[in-house]
């Protein structure tokens, strides 16, 4: 079985998994979900971190409101190294969906950290993805796939955003791609 078709069957599996366990009960007003996010990830096999102070003149996420920025984040594989390469000469659009779904990983410590608890999570407002690749690349949907699936295994409906997914002729220290999002909180 290929890996697309393995992250497919497995995300479908894990989804209605946990579809079928019973709500995790909180307040009328803070229930944006019949199960609880935390419960879900765990399901999913995920283990998030404590996020890195960032090495240069910026921070992981500004809160302006109930609407969450957060900074752009590049694909780290299991021993923190970054994931590089470039899209259309040597790297397939599985690893590049693989690395958006590490990315997606990222934020959603980021979201951890800064709220405590993602259940505070209200929607997933806007997605910009960027991906290195060659000049004649066209399939940058289908690798930034790999983080807008996450989200959506995660969070339900309430995953689904808005999304550019573009180009760029490089990145930061040659990683793959770089995903920044918008979040709406309680």
């Amino acid at each position: 079985m290929k890996i697309k078709e393995a992250l497919i069957y497995f995300s479908l599996m894990m989804f209605l998994i946990t579809a079928c366990k019973p709500s995790v009960g909180h307040s009328e007003e803070k229930d944006f979900y019949n199960y609880d996010i935390e419960a879900r990830i765990d399901s999913l096999g995920i283990t998030l971190s404590d996020p890195k102070t960032p090495v240069a003149n910026y921070v992981h996420i500004v809160q302006t409101g109930n609407l969450l920025f957060l900074a752009g984040k590049g694909p780290k594989d299991i021993n923190g190294k970054n994931i590089v390469g470039k899209l259309g000469k040597n790297l397939e659009i599985e690893e590049g969906y693989l690395a958006a779904r590490r990315i997606g990983i990222a934020q959603l410590s980021v979201l951890k950290s800064h709220l405590g608890d993602l259940n505070k999570v209200k929607q997933v407002v806007k997605v910009l993805g960027m991906v290195n690749s060659t000049d004649d690349y066209t399939q940058h949907s289908k690798v930034i796939n790999g983080f807008s699936d996450l989200m959506v295994d995660v969070f339900g409906e309430r995953g689904k955003h808005a999304r550019a997914a573009v180009g760029m002729n490089s990145l930061p220290g040659g990683i793959c791609a770089e995903i920044e999002m918008i979040v709406e909180v309680e």
